[in-house]
């Protein structure tokens, strides 16, 4: 009965071969006399774009409006949107710049140089399309981020900068009178 069952197994065993692994196809970049040049890459056509890689939204994806670094931000800021920042934030930019922002981040303390603070005048009165461009495209020792952040993120971490900037240069009068007394 075995003999049987192997006799007949056989020529199922013997079918499966390896020409789905051998195929007859084209590796990247292997030569081919089929297309003009003689390459099996073919050069994407001018224009083309990825799906969902369209970035036509001049303020979320390059922080400008008309070429200038934009001072607005492309959606509404809400409370989700700094909670967010304030994640993106804690994981991204306090190793660096600290929590408070002030520059005092852990990498200071392991003796590398200290990054600016953003509560110096000149990051305070920048635009926001700046600190969007920093975080893209890097400046000074810092990299970009633009591969590690999206852009949605970026600008959430830019309305929490905004807002720790807000809270260590606040006036008196932003303090409701029944709150004044627990400031130290």
């Amino acid at each position: 009965m075995l003999f049987l069952v192997l006799c007949a197994a056989l020529p199922i065993i013997a079918g499966c071969g390896q020409n789905m692994r051998d195929q007859a196809k084209l590796e990247p970049f292997e030569a081919d006399t089929f297309f003009p040049g003689e390459q099996s890459a073919r050069p994407l056509v001018d224009g083309v774009v990825a799906r969902g890689q369209l970035r036509d939204d001049e303020l979320l994806y390059r922080g400008t409006i008309g070429g200038e670094l934009a001072d607005t931000f492309p959606f509404t800021v809400t409370t989700a949107v700094l909670q967010r920042g304030q994640l993106r934030f804690n994981i991204y930019c306090s190793p660096c710049h600290g929590a408070l922002g002030d520059g005092e981040g852990m990498i200071v303390q392991r003796g590398f140089s200290h990054p600016p603070s953003f509560h110096d005048d000149r990051l305070r009165q920048a635009p926001a399309g700046h600190f969007f461009d920093v975080i893209s495209n890097g400046f000074g020792g810092m990299y970009s981020y633009a591969s590690r952040v999206a852009p949605e993120d970026r600008w959430a971490i830019i309305a929490y900068i905004r807002a720790l900037q807000l809270s260590q240069h606040a006036p008196l009068d932003d303090v409701p009178p029944d709150q004044r007394g627990q400031l130290k």
